[in-house]
């Protein structure tokens, strides 16, 4: 199948100006709390990544320009009392998908992509998503590490076993009225990754979705999680 990624005739400069940024940002550390209490964690800071491999990129004569955007928004709303009063609550959830063109100072160029969602209760969640898919982009074309490096491949969705008494059963998983926090902070993973759960119809949907929650497989409420959606959508034998 022809690709539709879009690049310029020759891209052997842009490659070598690549692999000296690759090679000159080995790595990212993990410095930014994301998150309070069991539901926090580490993450990259934006700026970090930004100054950084920003740094690299100039030196090395990259330029990166966003060309393209493909979006969807989700709006929940909900009322919660205060003092014996109700008081309407809304969160906002985008999921961005951004085009980008890597340029380098010789004129070659190749467009990348990258993904990012965000969550808000006002208008930042847009924002909150380019801003992740700009971050994710850098990330993986200059493949960075971040933090601890785990193996991916070293547990995947089909090993979880899913305990008998689950595969039948069609009791709905402890989920939260509201799919957001309710609060005006952002969403934590394990919060996306709860709501992306709560949306998948298939297997294969389950699957997409372990695999892009590579950070927090280890985490048990995750994994409990997928393993009810995974006894729902089971077929019965």
């Amino acid at each position: 199948m022809e690709s539709t990624v879009q690049k310029s005739d020759s891209i052997t400069n842009l490659t070598k100006a690549v692999i000296q940024v690759m090679i000159a940002v080995k790595g990212i550390d993990k410095t930014a709390n994301v998150g309070v209490g069991n539901n926090g964690y580490k993450g990259v800071a934006d700026q970090e990544v930004k100054k950084i491999i920003g740094d690299a990129m100039e030196k090395n004569g990259l330029a990166i320009f966003p060309i393209g955007i493909e979006e969807s928004c989700e709006v929940a709303e909900w009322e919660e009392s205060y003092n014996g009063q109700a008081k309407r609550k809304q969160q906002i959830f985008v999921k961005a998908k951004t085009t980008y063109l890597l340029a380098h100072e010789s004129g070659e160029f190749i467009q990348i992509v990258g993904y990012g969602h965000g969550i808000d209760s006002q208008d930042k969640a847009p924002g909150k998503a380019t801003t992740y898919a700009l971050k994710y982009a850098l990330l993986y074309t200059f493949m960075v590490a971040t933090g601890k490096i785990d193996d991916a491949d070293s547990t995947h969705s089909d090993d979880i076993p899913v305990a008998a008494n689950q595969r039948r059963s069609s009791a709905p998983a402890n989920t939260a009225t509201a799919p957001f926090p309710s609060d005006n902070r952002q969403m934590t993973t394990l919060e996306m990754a709860m709501y992306d759960i709560s949306k998948a119809k298939t297997l294969a949907d389950l699957k997409t979705i372990w695999e892009n929650y590579q950070s927090i497989q280890d985490d048990s409420e995750f994994k409990r999680e997928v393993n009810r959606a995974k006894a729902k959508l089971t077929p019965s034998t």
